[in-house]
């Protein structure tokens, strides 16, 4: 008898239920409230080599939604809702997370990725789907360059950009350099686009050297060095196998070397105590931007994450989602994407890093980036990034290669 009753009540649910989805209004309702939110799908490395770069654009984007909305989660009136996708840093998942992102969740725009090989894999999906994807925090110059379409507009800073700024860190006429890099086309490409910036300022560039990428003993490289006698030596450097400590024991410093390279995260920056003293570049340390979107990020960082400060590319995922809302703005709520071409080409918007422009071009944002000294700094188990001087989005302008 209950079992009865109970199927009674079941299908007068289901019919009711029925009745609801074939009633005009309640799918007009249910179709309102659809076009009343607006979906943002972000691609990231949330597991593997690259996981703690995919969590901090994630923290960081939800930072920037908050700031950005003023903790009202809409634009417009219309509410957003954020989808996270983990790539796992390979391009074959990214773009099955991607397709996902468009065809099921039919997102409106597109956030990422953690890896320039996952990102440059995704690219001809938001140009199918004419959807905006926002490049964060990935370098690759083709993502702007070769491979670059419309529908895409970067927020991170690009590797000419890094190369710039490396160069702009150290070079000027009658300065003498060495570079040290891995001998494959990270490390090349990398010297060469140093190379040519600083050259262009002025400054001599009178040895390179070139490492297995998986020596462990670099004694006969930097005897190459020491040789040359430079005033500098830049480092393009990437793997467990670095070689600060042997920069520290062949005491290249004490032998009126200065090294120069980039300043990377805070778990890398804790391996690089033997570079005390070195001056080079940084994209981002929470300590150096001077203004009050920072001062609103580190504030709100350290208050949700138990005091942890932002790293390396918290701000990058901040500055993803502001310029997605502040480019909604613009449009009155549109997300139609060759709208938004429009509307965000040109466009200049406050971040992190100060104000970063999207450049008509290539969409590349132009910013600032950091010439900086390593110093350590009592209460701090790191070489803390000490600021020289401010590099200007001007002075690190790349070409344009697309």
């Amino acid at each position: 008898m209950k079992k009865k009753v109970l199927l009674t009540v079941l299908t007068a649910g289901v019919m009711a239920f029925g009745a609801a989805c074939s009633d005009p209004e309640v799918t007009e309702e249910a179709a309102a409230a659809e076009d009343e939110t607006i979906k943002i799908g972000v691609l990231a490395s949330l597991t593997g080599a690259l996981e703690s770069y995919g969590k901090q654009t994630q923290q960081g984007f939800e930072l920037g939604l908050e700031y950005a909305t003023d903790g009202t989660m809409e634009v417009d009136g219309k509410k957003i809702e954020v989808v996270y996708e983990d790539t796992e840093t390979k391009p074959e998942v990214a773009v099955q997370k991607a397709t996902k992102l468009l065809e099921e969740d039919e997102v409106d725009f597109l956030v990422g990725s953690s890896s320039s090989g996952d990102t440059l894999a995704v690219l001809p999906l938001a140009e199918e789907y004419e959807t905006i994807m926002v490049v964060e925090p990935a370098v690759a110059d083709s993502i702007t360059g070769s491979e670059f379409n419309e529908f895409i507009f970067r927020t991170s800073r690009n590797s000419s950009q890094d190369a710039i700024a490396g160069a702009a860190a150290i070079a000027e006429p009658g300065v003498k350099i060495a570079t040290f890099a891995p001998d494959y086309s990270f490390g090349i490409d990398g010297v060469a686009a140093f190379k040519a910036a600083a050259e262009e300022l002025g400054a001599e560039v009178i040895h390179e050297e070139y490492a297995d990428p998986a020596a462990t003993d670099f004694t006969s490289n930097l005897q190459k060095i020491i040789e040359a006698d430079p005033d500098y030596l830049f480092i393009v450097w990437a793997g467990a196998n670095s070689p600060w400590n042997q920069i520290a024991d062949m005491k290249l410093q004490e032998q009126g070397i200065t090294i120069s390279t980039g300043a990377p995260d805070i778990a890398a920056l804790s391996t690089m105590k033997p570079l005390v003293g070195m001056e080079g570049f940084t994209v981002y340390h929470h300590t150096l931007p001077d203004n009050e979107v920072n001062d609103w990020l580190v504030e709100q960082h350290k208050a949700k994450y138990d005091g942890q400060v932002p790293d390396l590319f918290t701000p990058g995922g901040m500055t993803a989602a502001i310029a997605i809302v502040e480019a909604l703005k613009a449009s009155g709520g549109s997300t139609d994407g060759n709208e938004l071409i429009d509307v965000m080409e040109g466009m200049s918007f406050d971040t992190p890093k100060g104000e970063m422009t999207f450049r008509p071009e290539d969409h590349q944002a132009l910013q600032t980036l950091y010439s900086i000294r390593l110093e350590e700094q009592n209460g701090v188990d790191y070489p803390v990034p000490v600021l020289i001087r401010e590099l200007s989005p001007e002075e690190t302008e790349p070409p344009v290669m697309n």
